[in-house]
């Protein structure tokens, strides 16, 4: 197979080499002159799915808004004490 580069440099990669490589829309080129020629290799993009959940079926029960709050709370305080534990040596 063969393209036309076009104007900008461009070439297209045709779509049976796409699907081989497992070439997507995100995908990052990493490209290097090897010889007289141009190695390009494919490095899946980062995903985009949801992490939403993936954890439920560790949970054994939900905390309230007025909980959670409570914590974030006392996990910021915390955080401050042993920030200034540090600062002071100690």
């Amino acid at each position: 197979m063969s393209t036309k580069v076009g104007l900008k440099g461009q070439v297209v990669i045709e779509k049976e080499i796409r699907d081989a490589l497992g070439v997507v829309p995100g995908s990052i080129a990493v490209q290097r002159v090897v010889e007289d020629r141009v190695e390009i290799r494919f490095l899946p993009p980062e995903h985009m799915e949801s992490l939403y959940g993936i954890l439920a079926s560790h949970v054994t029960r939900s905390l309230t808004d007025d909980e959670l709050e409570a914590a974030v709370a006392e996990a910021a305080e915390q955080a401050a004490v042993d920030r200034y534990r540090l600062a002071d040596g100690g």
